[in-house]
């Protein structure tokens, strides 16, 4: 039987969290741990109950908070009474932090955000790469797919795993460098479809070729 646990009607699922390479469902759970987390900043939920929930077993939602965590955007306590554990605390970071403020009144505004340059100080890259991504991500004028492409090449790590390969640039523009990998993009593609014609057309002149030589033996 599925315990009750009074969750929020909204849950939140931030921009980092959304286009994130994880799993769609462990997006999901992070929407649902921030409904049951609205009132004391964290949930204490168990495997059983989100399983229940999803329909799923609990294995499942045990690989989904390990990929949560993983990435940086709940973190896990346990607490302990005679050694033993009594119950489990699943809260959110403030992965966001830096890309929104409160306001006097509550609400939300959006602050402005330096597209030239990106800190590489944090403590993870894969923070860093999120912040990355969000960034990104809100570039309207060009299609998902070509972002997508854009990003996974560019957040390539290097071989001791610290850095990225946009951070290993002297300067990086974000809007100037998604500019012009959309432009060569379709230069690529242009190109690529007429060599694809080309090797049509000499294929079909190759076969033409040998069908006069059988017929002149």
């Amino acid at each position: 039987m599925l315990l009750k646990m009074n969750p929020n009607y909204y849950a939140i699922i931030p921009a980092g969290v959304r286009y994130s390479v994880m799993k769609p469902n462990a997006k999901l759970l992070y929407g649902e741990i921030t409904a049951l987390a609205n009132k004391k900043g964290y949930c204490f939920a168990t495997n059983k109950y989100f399983a229940e929930l999803y329909s799923v077993n609990k294995n499942t939602i045990s690989l989904w908070i390990k990929e949560l965590k993983e990435f940086g955007f709940i973190e896990v306590d346990l607490i302990y009474k005679d050694k033993q554990v009594i119950e489990r605390r699943i809260g959110i970071t403030n992965i966001n932090e830096g890309y929104h403020d409160k306001t006097d009144e509550g609400t939300t505004k959006k602050q402005k955000v330096n597209t030239t340059s990106i800190n590489t100080t944090s403590s993870s890259i894969i923070k860093r790469r999120i912040k990355f991504e969000d960034i990104v991500l809100k570039i309207t004028d060009i299609d998902k797919n070509t972002l997508t492409d854009f990003i996974n090449y560019w957040t390539e790590t290097n071989h001791t795993k610290t850095k990225m390969k946009f951070e290993m640039e002297k300067t990086f523009d974000i809007n100037l460098r998604a500019k012009r990998w959309e432009s060569n993009n379709k230069k690529w593609n242009k190109t690529s479809s007429k060599s694809k014609v080309l090797s049509v057309f000499d294929s079909h002149n190759k076969a033409k070729e040998m069908i006069l030589k059988l017929n002149n033996k």
